[in-house]
């Protein structure tokens, strides 16, 4: 997952008539029985992006998803087979590889240049996330337990997650694999900060896939926050420093009602972004979440903002 900071806004209704694309469903599809109110506020607008082929000759297919609150997420996906070893080996080198990087750049930028008019106020810096998802799909012959997973292959998931080749202590590997969750026996869940690893089916994968994906978009957002709160404060700082006679309290009182402005937008676009998934509620997708964007590091930054 490639996301990108694009601007303050992007006004979906107008972007889904750029797009022609069909009217926004219910998303995510939630595997376990939810009620009716259960679903994001703003779904984002997906579709499908040009594959592209590397320089070692794979094919790359995927997706691209809207959200309002101004990110753009391109999903890459990469279709590939092996032993747990030469699995851990594998994303080790793709966790590093630069042209996976630019590749996701330059599409991006074809995507964002034909959705301009729906942009609100792009940014001419770009702030970008990445994350790393590998799913394991069950055999033919059967599902494994998730307890049977671990007991057999936590070294080599806890390689996986965290894009590293070399073999963790086992006091390392216990704290990886503390960040791991099943709805099912036969399904498992093991989060990090880079990457995750998912064992399921394509369907039981998607809406967890779905919550991973808006944990970054998140991240990313909160992250541009900070950067913009930490300018804006700066220039407080100098401009108190000016000294505090007639015509300096005078101009203070003008800048602090700019800063009003803008400490009321920020919060206004915070509370979007973080009411975006709020009515999770209880469910098992909010536990989910929860744990997700705890690993990544959401919740700091948002207490930080």
């Amino acid at each position: 997952m490639f996301l990108c900071d694009v601007c303050d806004e992007i006004r979906l209704d107008e972007l889904r008539a750029i797009l022609k694309a069909p009217p926004p469903r219910r998303e995510p599809p939630f595997r376990q029985p939810a009620p009716a109110y259960v679903t994001f506020a703003q779904p984002p607008i997906v579709e499908p992006i040009m594959p592209i082929t590397l320089a070692g000759g794979e094919r790359v297919s995927g997706r691209i998803a809207w959200f309002d609150y101004g990110v753009l997420s391109l999903n890459l996906e990469l279709t590939f087979s092996g032993g747990w070893d030469e699995v851990a080996a594998l994303v080790s080198r793709w966790m590093t590889a630069e042209e996976l990087e630019r590749k996701a750049a330059e599409l991006a930028q074809v995507y964002i240049t034909r959705a301009g008019p729906a942009l609100v106020d792009p940014y001419p810096e770009r702030l970008t996330e990445d994350y790393y998802v590998i799913l394991l799909a069950p055999s033919p012959a059967g599902p494994v337990a998730a307890a049977k997973l671990i007991e057999d292959h936590a070294r080599q998931i806890a390689q996986i997650v965290r894009g590293e080749a070399a073999s963790f202590s086992e006091a390392e590997i216990h704290e990886i694999l503390e960040s791991r969750m099943s709805y099912y026996e036969t399904d498992l869940l093991v989060v990090g900060w880079t990457a995750a690893l998912v064992y399921d089916t394509l369907e039981g994968a998607a809406p967890t896939l779905q919550l991973l994906e808006y944990a970054n978009s998140q991240l990313l957002e909160f992250r541009h926050y900070d950067g913009a709160l930490t300018r804006l404060l700066a220039g407080v700082h100098r401009k108190l420093d000016r000294g505090t006679g007639l015509l300096s309290r005078w101009r203070l009182a003008r800048d602090a009602e700019k800063l009003n402005v803008i400490r009321l937008e920020i919060r206004e676009l915070t509370e979007r972004v973080d009411n975006s998934i709020k009515f999770l509620s209880d469910m098992f997708a909010a536990r989910l979440y929860r744990m997700a964007a705890a690993k990544i590091g959401v919740p700091d930054y948002r207490a930080l903002v």
